[in-house]
């Protein structure tokens, strides 16, 4: 896991980073460095569960908890990515937002 080394006020409510990460870390960004997003596990509190169905429980599902369903346009195609960290996978959904 990375570390935040220093921050310091931009323009127009920006913020420079300064970050420190593993190098399996940084790899799946493929050298992208634009749309990148910063999280903390630590602020993963809300509970959620994953479930199997089918015939011989086949089936995954990562099932979205009530407090987060606020929005969000269900029936529609997300994407997601996977990040093994120790003894941790880390999956990141993205999902389009309901504007209507």
């Amino acid at each position: 896991m990375g570390e935040i080394l220093s921050t310091r006020e931009e323009v127009q409510d920006k913020v420079i980073v300064e970050v420190m990460l593993d190098k399996e870390e940084i790899m799946p960004l493929n050298g992208d460095t634009n749309d990148i997003v910063l999280f903390s596990r630590k602020h993963c509190s809300t509970k959620a569960n994953l479930t199997q169905r089918g015939r011989n429980e086949a089936t995954k599902y990562f099932l979205v908890p009530r407090t987060l369903r606020k929005q969000l346009q269900f029936n529609k195609e997300v994407s997601c990515q996977r990040f093994d960290s120790g003894d941790q996978a880390i999956f990141v959904y993205i999902a389009d937002k309901f504007t209507g």
